[in-house]
């Protein structure tokens, strides 16, 4: 295999393969977060610097991996509990008012489901750091949404993120992906990403009926997600953990 990692500013023939679905990449219901489409609709023309696509020779027809950023000034001295939302947020005000971005922050590398656990994240995530240093930032931070903590849903996800191996590497695949990398981990994004709807819409998302106060677990989220029948709602507040590297 001959892997080509580019950017759409450098290879714009490539934004078509960025428009398959990786199976499994997402829990059905997180496409239904409101910040995702102010980002994602318009990131190939606002931001093809910080758009990535692999492709190999074996099968150029189609990519084995995407990944995203996006540029925005941060001069607080946290990272905001808001995570991948804020994110976006503060990154779309930001070209609004014409501020100058001081950093960049990762919103997501997907992998497609036969090239997982070949390393291809970490080189996806390596391309991210190199180009972002190219482009004369210093900083690269990401809400990394640690792909195994699934599986643990009642578990605070600042224990959980604490969890490491005996080497003292991260337990999670995904955290331990980017400390390798260099990245530090810095602190829990208690309320990265929002989603609520009505119970119906719940049901739709998930197939689960939804008909019970209180938490519900639902197949790929990190937490419950709280059901209020009086009030005919439920809504995921989705725990990220920060991320920092430096260049």
């Amino acid at each position: 295999m001959a892997l080509e990692i580019a950017t759409l500013a450098d290879r714009p023939d490539l934004a078509p393969l960025l428009d398959e679905d990786f199976p499994g990449a997402w829990p059905p219901f997180m496409l239904w977060d409101p910040m995702g489409a102010v980002y994602y609709g318009v990131a190939h023309q606002l931001y093809p610097e910080f758009v990535f696509a692999a492709v190999d020779s074996d099968e150029p027809e189609r990519g084995v991996a995407k990944a995203y950023a996006v540029p925005l000034r941060w001069t607080e001295a946290e990272l905001p509990d808001g995570g991948w939302d804020r994110v976006i947020q503060r990154a779309t005000l930001n070209r609004l008012s014409g501020a100058t971005p001081n950093l960049v922050s990762a919103l997501e590398i997907c992998i497609r489901p036969d090239r997982r656990g070949t390393g291809l994240s970490a080189r996806m995530l390596a391309a991210m750091r190199d180009t972002v240093r190219k482009r004369g930032y210093d900083t690269l931070v990401a809400p990394v949404r640690p792909n195994g903590k699934h599986s643990q849903p009642d578990v605070p996800m600042t224990e959980y993120a604490a969890q490491v191996r005996a080497d003292g590497l991260p337990v999670d695949p995904w955290l331990r992906v980017h400390v390798r990398a260099g990245g530090r981990i810095e602190r829990v994004a208690p309320r990265s990403m929002v989603i609520s709807g009505t119970l119906d819409d719940w049901r739709r998302w998930t197939g689960l009926p939804f008909d019970a106060d209180g938490p519900v677990h639902v197949p790929g989220a990190l937490v419950p997600v709280h059901c209020d029948l009086t009030h005919g709602h439920a809504v995921y507040v989705e725990p990220n953990v920060w991320v920092r590297h430096r260049l």
